[in-house]
């Protein structure tokens, strides 16, 4: 069996970035801000009107005064991706191939493995925890496959939890007057 990561839609790979969406809203948030710098707006109201902390406004206001309303705006996303979406692309078509066709003999991927695996095709060192976010927010997830015996007798294992299981199970206690009470438990 190989284990392959499996595609997650689109919401749940979205909350491990900022949106394009949402960082068009916080640009729009600090332009308005700038509009009550301008008419002269104190900190204390700005932070209040856009419900915000009067520490961004006041950081917003630097930023302003030293470069206009330009300053305020959206510079992107905060980092630039460790492979490119071409990169990315030829990765995911090296995993989808599974590890056996890149030499192991183990059927499934790890973080190290997927770390050689960068290395040797693309010439790049990234740490595992760089891997495993950058896997993450294109909507992968990691799966430990099932692990079972190519002899297993299903009808046997199901007649072994039928008939000797409950011989070595412990029988179950009466329900009947208890007690709280861990150092004198015939107390009521």
């Amino acid at each position: 069996m190989v284990a392959v990561a499996v595609r997650l839609s689109y919401e749940i790979s979205a909350r491990w970035r900022l949106t394009a969406e949402r960082r068009a809203f916080r640009e729009r948030i600090r332009l308005e801000a700038a509009t009550m710098f301008a008419g002269g707006q104190d900190d204390g109201v700005v932070a209040e009107r856009l419900r915000v902390g009067v520490r961004s406004v006041q950081r917003w206001r630097r930023s302003w005064q030293d470069g206009g309303r330009q300053a305020l705006g959206s510079k992107g996303p905060a980092s630039r991706p460790k492979l490119s979406r071409p990169l990315f692309a030829a990765l995911e078509q090296e995993l989808t191939q599974g590890p056996v066709a890149h030499g192991r003999l183990e059927q499934t991927w790890t973080l190290a493995r997927i770390k050689l695996l960068i290395g040797h095709r693309f010439h790049k060192t990234l740490t595992l925890s760089t891997i495993a976010q950058m896997l993450r927010r294109n909507g992968w997830s990691h799966q430990v496959p099932a692990k079972r015996a190519l002899e297993r007798d299903e009808d046997a294992v199901t007649g072994w939890v039928k008939e000797t299981w409950s011989q070595v199970e412990a029988p179950r206690r009466r329900s009947g007057p208890g007690s709280s009470s861990k150092t004198r438990p015939a107390s009521r």
